[in-house]
């Protein structure tokens, strides 16, 4: 299985690339997508799809996982968040991949089993996951990993449940 995960976001969106084989998994690439706060909103949602078509076109993978908006108390974030999310989920759509969302919550819980794990766990446990030298940076690439990695054992459950 060939996932791309995704830590949505306007001005930094994180994505990574995970090979699962098994109970192997491999990071087979993970970064982030910059947008510029000075141009209009409307380019910017451009500018990531342009930018997230093109990495889909480039590693073709065979599902995505994204992870949710949350609502938190910034709503100008939320709002930002929340349409970066939708041209995420047009995009892959329009690459016609399966995509699952997922909680920052059950993210967390997935891969530590604690759903109030801090980023600095969280970015441990992707490294040792992924047999990786370092924890990856920055953290919306590693929060794209854990979203990926996520996925990955949720697969045969859901995929069970479904049946």
């Amino acid at each position: 299985m060939f996932v791309l995960g995704i830590d949505p976001g306007l001005s930094t969106l994180g994505y990574g690339l995970i090979e699962a084989r098994g109970h192997k998994a491999q990071a087979v690439a993970a970064g982030v997508i910059r947008t510029d706060p000075s141009v209009s909103v409307g380019r910017r949602l451009v500018e990531l799809h342009h930018d997230l078509d093109a990495l889909i076109q480039e590693h073709q993978p065979d599902e995505a996982a994204i992870e949710q908006v949350f609502v938190n108390r910034n709503l100008q974030t939320a709002t930002a968040v929340g349409r970066a999310s939708g041209v995420v989920l047009f995009t892959l759509a329009n690459h016609q991949l399966e995509v699952a969302e997922y909680s920052p919550s059950a993210v967390k819980r997935a891969l530590t089993g604690y759903g109030n794990a801090d980023k600095t766990q969280m970015k441990k446990v992707v490294a040792m996951r992924l047999g990786l030298v370092a924890p990856p940076t920055p953290a919306d690439a590693a929060d794209a990993l854990a979203v990926a990695l996520c996925h990955v054992q949720s697969v045969p459950a859901r995929r069970f449940l479904e049946a």
